[in-house]
C-alpha cells in the first residue's frame, strides 16, 4: 500500500471537494470542454498596435477576420499579454479602445456647425481642410508678433495652439514640430503631459 504525505493527502482532499462542489453546482466539465474550442476569436488574425490614449505606450493586440463579403471586421482588443510595458494589462481608458473602433457615436467624417445653427452638417474633407486652413492663415496674420517690447526680432505667433497626440510616432511628431514652428507657433504641448 502506498504512503501518502500530509501534504499529498490534502491536495487530494481539495481536488476532491472542488470536483464535488462543481458536480454539485451543476458545472459539467464535458460541455466545457466542448464550449472552449468555439471561442470569437478562434481563426482570428492578430495585429499587434500601440493604445492610443497617452504616453506610456501599452501594446495592444486586435483580433480581425475576413468577412465573407471581403471586409475585415475588428473582433476584440486586449492587453499584449507579450509587452514588457503592460503585460497584458490595461487601464480603464486602454481597456476600451475596442468602443474607440466600433461605437455607433464614432463620428465618421467632417462635421460643421454654421453660426447660429443648431445641428452639426457632413462636410467633405477638402471643404474641412480648406476651411482649418484659413482659419491658421487669419488667425496667424492677426497675432504675429515680429518684435518684443524691448525691440528684439522674435517672429512669432502668439493666436495658435498646438496639442501633439500621444499615438504619434517620432517622425510624425518631428514633422508635426516643425510644420508649427515654420508657422511661428511657441505654444506646444503633448498629450502625455496634459
Amino acid at each position: 500500500m502506498p504512503t501518502v504525505s500530509r501534504r499529498g493527502f490534502l491536495k487530494l482532499g481539495a481536488a476532491g471537494t472542488g470536483a464535488v462542489a462543481l458536480g454539485g453546482l451543476g458545472f459539467d466539465l464535458v460541455q466545457a470542454r466542448g464550449v472552449a474550442q468555439q471561442l470569437r476569436i478562434q481563426g482570428a488574425r492578430e495585429a499587434h498596435s500601440v493604445c492610443p490614449y497617452c504616453a506610456v505606450g501599452c501594446s495592444l493586440v486586435a483580433y480581425t477576420s475576413r468577412q465573407p463579403d471581403g471586409s475585415v471586421k475588428l473582433l476584440q482588443i486586449e492587453g499584449d499579454p507579450d509587452s514588457p510595458v503592460n503585460e497584458g494589462r490595461l487601464c480603464p481608458k486602454g481597456a476600451t479602445a475596442m468602443q474607440l473602433a466600433t461605437s455607433a457615436r464614432r463620428v465618421a467624417q467632417p462635421l460643421h456647425r454654421p453660426a447660429g445653427a443648431t445641428e452639426w452638417q457632413p462636410i467633405s474633407w477638402d471643404s474641412a481642410l480648406d476651411r482649418i486652413a484659413a482659419n491658421i492663415k487669419r488667425s496667424r496674420d492677426a497675432t504675429f508678433v515680429t518684435q518684443d517690447a524691448n525691440g528684439n526680432t522674435v517672429n512669432r505667433c502668439e493666436g495658435i495652439a498646438f496639442a501633439g497626440g500621444a499615438a504619434y510616432s517620432n517622425e510624425e511628431g518631428y514633422i508635426a514640430t516643425k510644420v508649427m514652428r515654420a508657422l511661428g507657433v511657441v505654444h506646444l504641448e503633448q498629450q502625455a503631459r496634459v
